[in-house]
């Protein structure tokens, strides 16, 4: 891959191939924190989960509440920080008690500190922050500050960032759903991760060098529709490209029109909905749609780790975040620096 020099994407490069080390110290840092989080979580009796981030971490946002409403059953929502900030008579139930999981790669976002200042000024429940740097604002402000400091990045856009913080979200919601015994489930994944990085770079780069391509569109359903939109950030940050997120059957409600032989269907499949999501991807490839199926089994990328589909979501991500990088090194463009972008927005104090 033409990143593994110090020309344009080496920090990207560098950031997506070390996630398999990264996920391996941060799930034994999970299993260091389990007893802390377990009693935080248990003497909380919370009955509403509110996750929120800014652009990569709002959409790590939807993924983590999807996947802890169904590992909990606790009313569980993703939302952008400035709503909560903006709006938080629409954000939350002021009658309920809340928990807010503050999500931040930087942990100096304004619109996520200004949602944790709003939240503590209205009264609400307590509040869990997730970020990288110890010394930034926002682990400074939660009644628990987890940090997570392995997803450091130089890059502008989030990759080796966003595949711990979402498996943090993970361990959280395993301690929400008392089932932290499932921590050591996730060991393999650091393996299964490698595996794919090294098999399925070939096809990251036939596709991301496919001139005929103009369009890319990600599809993903319940705790993987935020994953499926995180990566069509990643196409659209790094290689300025047309990139759209949809749940599955969604897509057949009027975005299908796109579908023809210049788009590439980035599939990410379930084991409990695979008949439905198949359907889909086999009627787009009828219209000329190039297919890229990402499962456990059977599909152009195949992840064969073992682990229990709600706990291997991360595996979706390696693959096409390589895809975006490959797309930008084609364009002549520079992955670690997008354009029009900084690594973190700060906004006028006033």
């Amino acid at each position: 891959m033409d990143g593994s020099n110090h020309g344009a994407g080496h920090l990207t490069h560098t950031e997506i191939f070390s996630q398999p080390r990264a996920w391996q110290s941060a799930i034994q840092q999970f299993e260091s924190e389990a007893a802390q989080l377990r009693k935080f979580v248990s003497s909380g009796n919370f009955q509403s989960i509110l996750f929120t981030g800014c652009g990569s971490t709002y959409y790590l946002s939807l993924a983590a509440a999807a996947l802890t409403q169904e590992l909990t059953g606790v009313h569980s929502r993703g939302i952008p920080a400035s709503e909560i900030w903006l709006y938080p008579r629409s954000a939350y139930l002021a009658g309920e008690n809340t928990l807010l999981v503050a999500v931040s790669r930087s942990g100096e976002t304004t619109e996520t500190i200004r949602a944790v200042d709003a939240f503590h000024n209205n009264g609400k429940g307590k509040v869990i922050t997730l970020s990288c740097y110890p010394e930034c604002p926002l682990p400074q402000m939660g009644d628990l500050n987890l940090v997570y400091e392995m997803g450091q990045e130089e890059s502008v856009a989030q990759t080796r960032a966003f595949s711990v913080l979402y498996l943090a979200s993970l361990a959280l919601a395993l301690a929400f759903a008392n089932k932290q015994q499932l921590l050591s489930d996730l060991s393999p994944l650091s393996a299964a991760c490698e595996r794919l990085l090294t098999q399925y770079g070939a096809l990251a780069t036939k596709h991301g060098q496919n001139a005929h391509l103009d369009r890319f569109y990600f599809l993903g359903s319940g705790p993987r529709y935020g994953l499926a939109s995180e990566l069509s950030l990643k196409m659209k940050e790094m290689s300025l490209s047309h990139s759209e997120p949809f749940n599955f059957l969604e897509f057949r409600h009027g975005p299908q029109s796109m579908a023809n032989d210049h788009a590439l269907m980035i599939g990410l499949l379930s084991e409990s909905n695979r008949q439905h999501e198949e359907a889909v991807l086999r009627e787009m490839a009828a219209r000329g749609a190039t297919i890229m199926a990402l499962a456990e089994r059977d599909a152009e990328v195949v992840f064969s780790s073992g682990v229990p589909e709600l706990l291997r979501n991360v595996l979706y991500l390696p693959v096409g975040q390589m895809l975006g990088y490959e797309r930008s090194l084609w364009r002549g463009l520079n992955p670690d620096r997008p354009n029009n972008l900084e690594a973190v927005v700060r906004l006028d104090p006033n």
